[in-house]
C-alpha cells in the first residue's frame, strides 16, 4: 500500500480499493520551483471535481472509461517548502506503487514531479523510454544555478534513461541551446511525419507518458504558469497521442495545471478531460461497451 499521508480522493469513475485497480491516481500538489506564474500546486484540488462533468466516453478514442480501472489515492500531503523532502516521498510512493504490479498517475503539480517518479520507475525497468509533451524541453542543465528544477526536469530525465530513449512532442520555446540538443540527439519530433522515428524509439519498451499542459494553446488552456501561444488545439493533441496507441505504457502523469489563471474553469476542464484520454489510450482499451470492471465505481450522468 502507499504510504502516504493522503487527504482525499473523488476521481470520477474510480475504483473503491487500491487492490482491484491496475492504475493508481497520486496528486502531486507542489510548485516549490516555479520560475514564471506559481500555482499548480492546486491543480489537482481542482482537477478532481472537474472530472465529474465529462461522459466516460471518448468519441475521439471511441472507448469507455469503464473498461480501465483506477484508483484515486488522493494527494500526497508535503512538507512545506521542502524540495528535497517532497521529491522523496514521490520517489517512495511511486516505488511503493510498483512494488505492487499497479501503473502510477500522477496529477501534477509542476513538471520536477516527474523527475523521482522515473528515478523509481528505471529501477523496475531499466530499458525505460519517455514520450513527453510540452510547450518546453525542459532541458536546461541548471536554471538559476539549481540542478533540480522545473526547466532541467527532463534533461534529469535523460540522465537517467540517455536521449536515445527519449521523444518529445510540442516544444515551441526555449534557449536555441536545448534546440540544437534535440537536434543533436534526435528527440524532437517537428511534424507528424517524424511520427515513425518516435516510435522506432519506443516501441518494444516499457513507455512513461508525461504531459505538460502548456503544450495546449493558451486559447484553452490560460491557467498554466507559463502559457505560449502556438500550442496544439485538443483535437490536434489527441491526433497527435492516438499515433502512439499500442505502446507498453507502464506509467504517466499530467502537470502544470495551475487552475487559478482561468477563473472561466475551462482549462480544468480540458485538463480533466486530457486525464481520460491519457488512462485509455495508456490502458489500449478500445471496446465502448464494455462493463464497468470496478466494483462500486460511480461515474456521472
Amino acid at each position: 500500500m502507499l504510504r502516504g499521508p493522503f487527504l482525499s480522493r473523488d476521481w470520477m469513475g474510480a475504483c473503491e480499493n487500491f487492490d482491484e485497480a491496475d492504475w493508481i491516481i497520486v496528486g502531486l500538489p507542489f510548485d516549490g520551483t516555479t520560475s514564471n506564474r506559481p500555482g499548480a500546486r492546486f491543480g489537482p484540488e481542482a482537477i478532481r471535481p472537474a472530472s465529474w462533468g465529462l461522459e466516460t466516453y471518448s468519441p475521439l478514442q471511441h472507448a469507455d472509461l469503464s473498461t480501465v480501472s483506477y484508483y484515486d489515492a488522493g494527494e500526497l500531503e508535503f512538507p512545506l517548502g521542502n524540495r528535497d523532502a517532497i521529491l522523496e516521498m514521490i520517489y517512495q510512493n511511486t516505488r511503493d506503487v510498483l512494488a505492487a504490479n499497479k501503473r502510477w498517475l500522477g496529477l501534477g503539480g509542476e513538471h520536477l514531479v516527474t523527475y523521482p517518479v522515473i528515478r523509481a520507475y528505471v529501477e523496475k525497468y531499466p530499458d525505460l523510454a519517455v514520450l513527453h509533451f510540452d510547450a518546453h524541453a525542459d532541458l536546461r542543465d541548471d536554471y538559476l544555478g539549481e540542478k533540480l528544477s522545473h526547466a532541467t526536469v527532463l534533461r534529469r530525465v535523460s540522465d537517467l534513461i540517455g536521449p536515445e530513449r527519449l521523444v518529445q512532442i510540442g516544444i515551441r520555446s526555449g534557449p536555441q541551446e536545448e534546440f540544437a540538443w534535440m537536434r543533436q540527439n534526435g528527440t524532437l519530433l517537428e511534424s507528424q511525419d517524424d511520427v515513425a522515428r518516435g516510435l522506432s524509439r519506443l516501441a518494444g519498451r516499457p513507455v512513461f507518458l508525461t504531459i505538460d499542459l502548456d503544450v495546449l494553446d493558451p486559447s484553452i488552456m490560460s491557467g498554466t504558469g507559463t502559457p505560449e501561444p502556438g500550442g496544439m488545439s485538443f483535437s490536434t493533441f489527441v491526433s497527435w497521442l492516438t499515433q502512439f496507441s499500442g505502446l507498453n505504457y507502464v506509467g504517466a502523469d499530467v502537470v502544470e495545471l495551475a487552475p487559478h489563471y482561468d477563473p472561466t474553469g475551462v482549462s480544468t476542464a480540458v485538463a480533466a478531460k486530457v486525464v481520460r484520454e491519457v488512462l485509455l489510450l495508456a490502458s489500449g482499451k478500445s471496446n465502448p461497451m464494455a462493463q464497468t470492471v470496478c466494483a462500486g465505481a460511480q461515474v456521472s450522468s
